[in-house]
């Protein structure tokens, strides 16, 4: 009996050094994020051409346009889109013309509709009084002052700008080298021009054709003209003028654009006009149609007009 009971008690311990080891249990481990979540500041904070600081929560995804050479300059960064609104005289792209008219914005603004608009962005340009810059601000809609430029860098800082504000800072960037390859073609191919036509560029000759309304110094007309290889005749004055026929008679220019052509100025109008007839211009058949949406906005078509003009100039340069 006692080896039995022996026997049993060896079996027992065999089967225990044989049995699997018990395995332990052990809590998950939780790993702490070591750093914080990535946050994007999107905010733009830029100084308007009023010397204001604007600041954008994000890029404006709702803008309304105040002239037509904002609305191009909207249109040329890719933000076409985003454009809610514009005045009246905005017809370029032709896309332009689908988008909400706000209405005449020399006399007053129509700030009922533009509100309903919901801008993140009123877009207001050099012809924008402040006044209406205030007004705006005063109902609660940021506004962001875009003065004009005076000459070609200013331009493509323009671009520059809306496409910051708009998001489309790319964009804005490939339309400045594009335009400005086509300006520098330009500039080069009459940078050793010696003999510059003289150029009446007449913004107005319908209201009064022996006063017409003529461009001079500071004025994108003047700078164009200049560019693109010829001497403007009223640039030793400053701004927009009236300038009498006798003064013209005296100036006697080689050539005469009709940047009024679009509101009934023609080649044959401007010659049956008394005393015009005596003019070099009208004598020797040099006087033009100009596109004045491409010579007065101060957008991308400044371009065009470059390029339209130094080909009218010196078309012995241009193939």
């Amino acid at each position: 009996m006692k080896k039995r009971i022996l026997s049993s008690l060896v079996l027992l311990a065999l089967l225990a050094a044989c049995a699997p080891a018990a395995v332990a249990t052990q809590a998950p481990t939780v790993v702490e994020p070591t750093t914080a979540p990535v946050v994007v500041d999107t905010s733009i904070s830029l100084t308007d051409d009023l010397g204001r600081e604007v600041i954008l929560e994000a890029p404006a995804a709702r803008v309304v346009s105040m002239a037509p050479s904002n609305t191009e300059l909207l249109f040329a960064v890719g933000a076409g889109d985003q454009v809610v609104g514009r005045d009246p005289y905005s017809n370029f792209p032709d896309e332009a013309l689908d988008v909400a008219d706000i209405g005449d914005t020399y006399a007053s603004l129509n700030t009922e509709l533009i509100l309903s608009l919901e801008p993140d962005l009123v877009l207001a340009a050099g012809i924008t009084p402040p006044e209406q810059v205030d007004q705006l601000e005063q109902i609660g809609i940021t506004v962001y002052w875009l003065g004009n430029p005076t000459d070609l860098e200013g331009l493509y800082r323009n671009l520059e700008t809306v496409g910051i504000l708009t998001g489309n800072e790319q964009e804005a960037l490939a339309a400045i080298d594009e335009l400005s390859a086509r300006a520098d073609a330009v500039l080069a191919a009459v940078a050793n021009v010696t003999d510059k036509p003289t150029v009446f560029y007449e913004v107005d000759g319908q209201t009064d054709p022996n006063a017409p309304f003529t461009a001079g110094a500071g004025t994108f007309i003047d700078l164009i003209i200049n560019l693109a290889g010829g001497a403007n005749v009223v640039g030793d004055q400053d701004g927009y003028i009236a300038y009498s026929i006798e003064d013209l008679l005296v100036a006697d220019p080689d050539v005469i654009l009709l940047g009024d052509y679009a509101w009934g100025a023609t080649v044959e109008s401007v010659a049956a006009r008394s005393g015009w007839s005596a003019l070099s211009a009208v004598a020797n058949d040099q006087v033009y149609p100009f596109n004045d949406d491409h010579m007065s906005r101060p957008g991308p078509r400044l371009i065009n007009a470059l390029e339209d003009l130094a080909r009218l100039l010196h078309p012995e340069l241009f193939d």
